[in-house]
This record gives structure tokens, C-alpha cells and sequence, in this order.
């Protein structure tokens, strides 16, 4: 399961999700990538969970990258409780993902496998993502 090695605060606000993925928003590692559409938490046992499918299906060939990593708790107050006495302990780690977040990168395997795959790890997620290839720059000296 991941999770940060130490972290400077043990609680944190839950936050907004607005707005567009501007980092992490092209295939950068490998050939293929799995996008996010919406925006959501995931959390780490998620996380995990995709990633064995997709090393599972191509039988642990070619190469994946996970590009996203659950830096925010969650806390949560035990059952039962009644109100006040402060904040819950921290209980599971999540990422915070925005739409156009590439979250898993997949090389070495042919197009039809990574596809398969990738749409397998989709199915462990809690956000709608699509399939998308890495995208050749031109350059401008190129295209002359």
C-alpha cells in the first residue's frame, strides 16, 4: 500500500477538486496511458488494485508506470462517536486526481494488449478514464 514517508502535517482539510490537470497531463514514460475524465480521490489500495491488473493481464510483460501518489489522509472518527473532541486519526491515503490526469503508463506491449490492460485497471478506479497514445512533438525546424 502506498503511502509518504513522513508527511510535515498528520491531518489536512479535504479540499476542492476544480479546475483541469495541468501537470501530468500527456504520456511522458511510456507508450500508452490511461486519462482521467472526471475528478475523484484514489485511494491507495485502488491504486494497487490496477496496477495487478494490468501487470497480470500482459503476464508481467513490458513495462507500467504509475504517475499518480496518494500524498493527502483521510481521517475518520470511529463509529459511534459523539460530536466534537476534535478530529478523527488518520484511517487511508488518497490521490487527488483531476480531469486530464494521466495515472498509469504502459510500454513494451503491442496497442491491442495495452488497451486490454488499461481497460482493466479502469474497471479498479472510481473515475471514468479513457485509452491515450503518446503524442510525437514536432518541432518547429521539422515541419519546415
Amino acid at each position: 500500500m502506498l503511502m509518504p514517508k513522513r508527511v510535515k502535517r498528520r491531518r489536512q482539510f479535504r479540499g476542492r477538486m476544480k479546475g483541469e490537470a495541468h501537470k501530468g497531463n500527456k504520456v511522458a514514460y511510456g507508450e500508452y496511458g490511461l486519462q482521467a475524465l472526471e475528478c475523484g480521490w484514489i485511494t491507495s489500495n485502488q491504486i494497487e488494485a490496477a496496477r495487478v491488473a494490468m501487470t497480470r493481464f500482459v503476464k508481467r510483460g513490458g513495462k507500467v508506470w504509475v504517475d499518480i501518489f496518494p500524498h493527502k489522509p483521510v481521517t475518520k472518527k470511529p463509529a459511534e462517536t459523539r460530536m466534537g473532541s476534535g478530529k478523527g486519526s488518520p484511517e487511508y491515503w488518497v490521490a487527488v486526481v483531476k480531469p486530464g490526469r494521466v495515472m498509469f503508463e504502459m510500454a513494451g506491449v503491442p496497442e491491442d494488449v495495452a488497451r486490454e490492460a488499461l481497460r482493466l485497471a479502469s474497471h479498479k478506479l472510481p473515475v471514468k478514464c479513457k485509452f491515450v497514445k503518446k503524442v510525437e512533438e514536432v518541432t518547429a525546424n521539422e515541419s519546415k
